[in-house]
């Protein structure tokens, strides 16, 4: 039996294990974990340490389309550690957290041709990665933030939830586009950001992440020093609205953009100007690249009973692309989260999204001019439409079991190819 094979057998004993061990004993620590190790954790805790290990996979089946029906499950582990600095070392509001993912299984997107996963935790690599080390210190009674070490540009920058399996509909939206510059989780660059609070408005931050290709290398996942090959800066720049109506109905509204500062080669040209697919030579290089994003995300109802989590919110992402680097040029998301759909389940919670991830027209004029001129035949890329919608069991505040289906239209963004249905299930374990 394979130590990944192992682990989840232990997990599947402990579920059961503490399904009977939590009832009527006393829980020293959180009860959104399982484990506290005969007081371990909570006396760590105590002292300024919080130890925590999350598990979450994911399992789909193509029911309709591809060439075959497959059975694909892919995992991550996530271990992690924040140090309350002002606890153990006397220093006022400030923290080091360290972050170590392990990311195993396979991929049905890879089978589908599909423009955006459809296991969003697969992908950057099948390994152990350094994900997260940093120093945070706050000012002001916390208004300004400082973070600087090793961050994910999607912690801190057009952040969005994973709820859904989908990548259409997860994490931070610049990072499905221009992922070759645009890390998001799990992979890591050295970058700083500063955040300034406003009491009653919300926030502006900014940010500087090294730009360095090595980073997605799984030769380097594990290495904590600056790889071979850095080409520039990411500056991103975002400006929260956090406004509450109603007294009750809290939205989040986010603005913001990006300009990278390394050379990126051209999708269609070539140093002459004419199309690199069909008249071959080297990729025309510009310099720096650019794109903007929104977040929206609103409460639109909420109980008589402020302690209660049940309510209907609805999202809206669209993210905007530079056409001259990137071959995915715009993405739009909107969709609504409703918890506590049934009375007697007041903390399941009910999710539905669809989105629209567009093919760069700049390609798809060279892929029509290549069928016209006998070098096909090329699937002419447009977009890609991706619906999906899950039920979310909170079985345990330890436990979220997510079944959904996903119907993916035009896979690949090429309108002859035949529609996907996936059938999924997401896994979530806070131990």
């Amino acid at each position: 039996m394979t130590l990944k094979s192992r682990l989840a057998f232990l997990s599947v004993a402990l579920i059961v294990w503490c399904a009977n061990a939590r009832a009527g004993a006393p829980q020293p620590f959180s009860d959104d974990l399982f484990l506290d190790w005969d007081g371990i954790r909570s006396a760590l805790y105590d002292d300024g340490i919080d130890f925590r290990l999350g598990y979450v996979s994911e399992t789909a089946t193509n029911v309709q389309g591809g060439p075959e029906e497959l059975w694909r499950y892919t995992d991550q582990w996530t271990f992690a550690a924040t140090f309350d600095l002002q606890k153990l070392l006397g220093l006022n509001q400030a923290q080091f957290k360290i972050t170590i993912t392990d990311r195993d299984g396979q991929n049905l997107s890879a089978k589908l041709g599909t423009l955006q996963l459809v296991q969003e935790v697969y992908g950057r690599g099948q390994t152990w990665r350094w994900t997260q080390f940093f120093y945070d210190q706050k000012y002001l009674d916390g208004m300004i933030d400082w973070k600087i070490g090793r961050l994910t540009e999607g912690e801190d920058f057009a952040a969005f939830s994973c709820q859904f399996q989908n990548l259409t509909f997860c994490g931070a939206p610049p990072g499905n586009l221009v992922g070759n510059y645009w890390y998001n989780w799990p992979v890591s660059q050295w970058a700083t950001r500063v955040k300034v609070s406003f009491a009653g408005f919300g926030y502006i931050q900014l940010g500087a992440f090294e730009v360095d290709p090595s980073y997605l290398l799984t030769r380097y996942a594990m290495d904590l020093g600056s790889p071979p090959g850095a080409a520039g800066v990411l500056v991103p720049f975002e400006v929260g609205w956090l406004p509450t109506f109603f007294s009750s109905l809290h939205g989040s509204y986010k603005f913001g953009g990006w300009y990278n500062s390394s050379k990126e080669p051209d999708v269609v040209d070539n140093t002459q100007g004419l199309p690199l697919a069909i008249a071959g030579g080297q990729p025309l290089m510009r310099h720096g690249a650019y794109g903007a994003y929104v977040n929206f995300q609103q409460q639109v109802s909420s109980p008589l009973d402020r302690t209660s989590k049940q309510g209907l919110s609805v999202f809206f992402n669209a993210t905007y692309a530079d056409r001259r680097t990137a071959t995915l040029d715009n993405q739009f998301a909107a969709g609504l989260f409703y918890t506590g759909p049934l009375s007697f389940r007041p903390a399941d919670e009910i999710g539905f999204a669809i989105g629209r991830t567009h093919v760069n027209s700049r390609v798809a004029n060279v892929e029509t001019l290549q069928n016209d001129l006998g070098l096909g035949p090329v699937g002419v890329q447009n977009s890609e439409w991706v619906g999906e919608v899950y039920y979310n069991l909170h079985a345990a505040p330890w436990l979220d079991v997510r079944p959904n289906i996903q119907y993916i239209r035009h896979p690949g963004g090429i309108d002859e190819n035949t529609d996907d249905v996936i059938a999924g299930l997401k896994l979530a374990i806070n131990f």
